[in-house]
């Protein structure tokens, strides 16, 4: 077994010897421009040394081939030497989160010899936080950001909305927040990001190479906005907040056309603060909503999302509408009939994101014993998150129909940043893995290893990730 590096690389071949880390390691970056010189100060930091100009024994290089695409990248380490190559930024910067995992956190700081050819399956390998049931700060976020970026995680959702509390300020409609933001699942005073903090998590984010996806949930899951707004709803009247955990219930009205001016509105300035080219729409447990008006109203969104220059991304039940080509659906029902309509968006040109929940969902109990968490999916231990292939979920899409995977954390019993790394880790790393490695050659019996070799990294940075009784987890010390 070679260096314990998750997700797995494509090619890894050990070599002789170690790269002892002194003071004198210093780092190079060729070329120098701003994207270069923050991963290379990224890399200098990891090694507790410096960026200089000229020669160094570690050199951070932009000029891979493109064979490495955006993502992929060379890594090279020698006795005297450590070269790291990139045909892209990204590429540089995953190829420094390999090496975090190749220093050892404590003893001698000796990285293995090894020569490593890397680049992702999938493109889109991402994470969503339930920022709407428990409210999650900034600084929560910023720390679950840099969790994904270790890992070669490069999505992440935020779902900004839902029945129980509406998490981002609107202009024209500023109730949404100061009203229907705050409480939260249980009661509490919930919260909400002002639109300097959201941009401040996007730029956060962006700079480890982690595009932000905004969630705001319609025509259901909108409680909250309708208790803010109540001409949003059909019968127009007022309503308390809620703090239940209950789905189904809530609907915009779809025949009113103040409803169409939220929506623009909402989706507006959300495409105005979020660079990424995606605004998801949600489209989830509509039940409240009829189903003729929910494919016309599916309909009228995407024709509005697409007037403010994004792309619409919706779970998969808007696979029941017609949809432009290049939406996006992401796949999480376990029932084969209602899995079927990613299918039916494929046959319209969509490409599928993979999210089954009764692997991917990150929200359910590893075991009966667990205290946090769900179980309508079932149980999902560390195995069940790692044992499956996205190409292979639902009949009728196929490998090329997949742009990736996605794990999602619903925060129904998530009341803490503990809460929530207790139940994403180290579960989300076996989806990075899915999501990067190529499916030849990936083992559970080789990646409980790989991931038991990760607790001294994780236990340094304070994770309090769950130690599953079925992984070999290395003592810390």
């Amino acid at each position: 077994m070679g260096p314990a590096v998750i997700p797995k690389p494509v090619s890894l071949t050990p070599g002789s010897g170690a790269f002892v880390v002194r003071a004198s390691s210093t780092v190079s970056v060729t070329p120098s421009n701003p994207d270069t010189r923050r991963v290379a100060a990224a890399l200098a930091s990891v090694l507790g040394t410096k960026v200089v100009r000229g020669p160094a024994p570690v050199t951070v290089e932009l000029a891979g081939p493109a064979q490495l695409g955006d993502e992929g990248y060379e890594l090279t380490v020698a006795p005297g030497s450590i070269r790291l190559v990139a045909n892209r930024p990204a590429g540089l910067f995953h190829g420094v989160q390999t090496l975090r995992q190749l220093l050892p956190v404590r003893g001698p700081r000796r990285i293995p010899a090894v020569r490593i050819r890397d680049r992702p399956r999938f493109g889109w390998r991402g994470a969503m936080l339930d920022v709407a049931r428990h409210f999650r700060s900034v600084r929560d976020v910023k720390r679950f950001v840099d969790l994904m970026a270790l890992y070669k995680l490069n999505r992440l959702h935020l779902h900004l909305s839902d029945d129980q509390g509406w998490r981002i300020a609107i202009t024209g409609w500023p109730r949404l927040a100061t009203h229907g933001g705050s409480t939260q699942v249980g009661g509490g005073t919930g919260g909400y990001y002002t639109q300097a903090q959201y941009e401040d998590i996007v730029r956060y984010a962006a700079a480890r190479y982690v595009t932000v996806v905004p969630e705001i949930d319609m025509p259901g899951h909108v409680h909250a906005a309708l208790s803010s707004y109540p001409k949003l709803a059909c019968d127009g009247k007022p309503s308390q907040l809620y703090t239940g955990i209950d789905v189904g219930f809530s609907s915009l009205c779809i025949d009113k056309a103040v409803t169409y001016e939220f929506v623009s509105d909402v989706v507006g300035e959300l495409a105005r603060l979020t660079p990424g080219p995606w605004i998801h729409i949600g489209g989830d447990e509509a039940m409240a909503t009829k189903t003729a008006d929910y494919v016309r109203f599916v309909g009228r969104v995407q024709a509005i999302v697409a007037e403010h220059g994004k792309v619409m991304i919706g779970w998969e039940e808007i696979g029941r509408a017609r949809l432009r080509r290049g939406t996006l659906v992401q796949h999480w029902n376990l029932d084969p009939a209602k899995s079927a309509v990613s299918a039916r968006a494929v046959q319209q040109g969509a490409k599928v994101i993979m999210s089954p929940a009764d692997h991917a969902y990150l929200d359910m109990k590893y075991d009966a014993s667990t205290s946090l968490g769900l179980r309508w999916a079932g149980y999902t231990s560390v195995q069940d998150a790692y044992a499956w292939d996205p190409v292979r979920q639902v009949a009728g899409v196929g490998a090329s129909d997949v742009l990736g995977v996605e794990a999602p954390l619903w925060s129904e019993t998530v009341q803490s940043n503990r809460d929530a790394e207790y139940l994403a880790f180290p579960r989300l790393i076996g989806i990075a893995e899915i999501g990067w490695s190529p499916a030849r050659g990936r083992s559970w019996a080789d990646y409980r290893q790989r991931l038991g070799a990760q607790a001294p990294l994780l236990d340094s940075l304070g994770v309090n990730f769950y130690r599953a009784p079925e992984v070999p987890w290395r003592r810390s010390s």
